[in-house]
């Protein structure tokens, strides 16, 4: 991943699709283009890889369970501050 965020859901009971697509929210807002990679720790995916739309879910070890690591591989665009 060449840019990221960590996101933390303490909350068991919230399902990961509904964790994902909060989380791609709150990144396009703060970053202004939609995030491409979800790293979950890979208990969450039940094998796999998986995808919601144009994200791709994958699974790392390195990842605890109640974390997403979401952002962007490949495509990084700036734009200038306070746009």
């Amino acid at each position: 991943m060449d840019m990221g965020e960590l996101w933390f859901e303490e909350n068991p009971s919230v399902d990961l699709e509904f964790k994902v697509l909060q989380a791609a929210r709150k990144f396009q807002r703060k970053y202004g283009q939609a995030p491409n990679l979800c790293l979950v720790h890979p208990s969450l995916l039940g094998g796999g890889q998986h995808n919601l739309g144009a994200l791709k879910l994958e699974g790392q070890k390195s990842i605890l369970p109640n974390y997403l690591w979401i952002g962007l591989e490949g495509r990084i665009e700036t734009r200038p501050p306070g746009n």
